[in-house]
């Protein structure tokens, strides 16, 4: 067992409405008007009404190499992740000294050294802090984070944990490409950050926060060409296909039942859904798979329309909320799950400490 004792989801402070953000990035993915108005279309009908971006939004015609968005992504995700770590040790009344184990996702940009190195100096962790840097899980990350932190944290009972994700989908942003994919991922995709600090059983009765239980991992065969990246001169193309919401609504109900059938649970059982708000294909797609109402993912619409989805730092935002809302009942079992490149998913089992009563 561990426990998440506090997670801190940051945003840049560049936030614009969604149809302001397609009037400025529709002229950079194409001149022909019929395709603006796809790329209109689409965008309004993602649901979503505020995204933030890394940048001012008018300095994105200037961006036209990948030197260029990486350079911006080590800069502005340092600056995010530095905020996001202090605000969950400081929640979860914990020192960037007391920090024994870091693990960093992010699918959007890249380093050498990585992000979470140049935290250690940045936050003043220990110079002899563990560190895991993860790139090519994409959206599953958040949840595959939280389940890899448990499973070090299992080994080492007394130790304190920072999960950190930062995710700047702007950044990646393909000019001249009006393909369906990146019509799509330019209207779906948001930046934000989120850190989590997850503690060891010796030490969760010091803290408050929500127990994570147990996990599982899912690869889906003959899914590689679904979702991911084509990685080239231009840096992150996006791979997309539309095929995607099926396969969750297909693999996603026996992974989930299995994962609670080995607690005595079944779906009805769980009072706290938290799904990676991948859009609202995914979302519906994932509500059918485990015959539920769509109402059970609120939380999930209510952060795709508040800030798109945020790949790997989404899931993270949104336990985020859920943990602020303070609405649960002791000894309740939540589930939280997520998809990623591979087609891959992870689905973890939580539940909400007894002496919460």
């Amino acid at each position: 067992m561990a426990r998440i004792a506090s997670i801190a989801p940051v945003l840049p402070p560049h936030s614009y409405r969604q149809s302001d953000i397609t009037a400025t990035i529709a002229p950079l993915l194409t001149a022909d008007p019929r395709r603006r108005a796809v790329i209109e279309r689409v965008h309004a009908g993602t649901g979503i009404a505020t995204r933030h971006t890394a940048l001012p939004l008018d300095a994105y015609a200037a961006l036209t190499t990948f030197e260029d968005a990486n350079d911006a992504f080590l800069r502005e995700g340092l600056a995010l992740a530095g905020t996001a770590c202090r605000q969950a040790l400081e929640a979860a009344a914990l020192t960037p000294a007391d920090v024994d184990f870091v693990l960093f996702t992010s699918i959007t940009g890249i380093g050498a050294p990585s992000l979470d190195a140049l935290l250690v100096e940045h936050l003043g962790l220990r110079s002899d802090v563990r560190r895991i840097p993860v790139f090519g899980l994409g959206c599953v990350a958040g949840a595959a984070g939280i389940a890899r932190v448990r499973d070090y944290l299992q080994g080492h009972p007394q130790d304190v944990a920072l999960l950190v994700s930062v995710e700047l989908c702007s950044l990646t942003l393909q000019r001249g490409d009006d393909s369906m994919a990146n019509v799509v991922s330019s209207g779906l995709f948001g930046d934000g950050a989120a850190a989590a600090v997850m503690v060891g059983a010796d030490r969760a009765q010091d803290v408050g926060g929500v127990d994570v239980v147990d996990s599982r991992s899912a690869l889906y065969p003959d899914t590689a060409g679904m979702l991911g990246w084509d990685i080239g001169g231009s840096g992150f193309r996006i791979v997309l296909a539309a095929s995607l919401a099926d396969v969750v609504e297909q693999r996603l109900g026996p992974d989930v039942a299995d994962l609670l059938a080995a607690h005595d649970l079944k779906a009805s059982d769980v009072a706290t859904w938290v799904a990676h708000a991948g859009g609202p294909r995914i979302l519906e797609a994932a509500a059918r798979s485990l015959e539920l109402p769509d109402r059970s993912f609120a939380a999930s619409w209510e952060s795709l329309a508040r800030v798109g989805n945020l790949s790997s730092a989404s899931v993270l935002h949104i336990l985020a909320d859920r943990l602020r809302d303070g609405d649960h009942v002791p000894g309740s079992a939540g589930v939280l799950f997520a998809f990623g490149p591979g087609v891959s998913a992870e689905a973890v089992l939580l539940r909400w400490p007894e002496e919460l009563a």
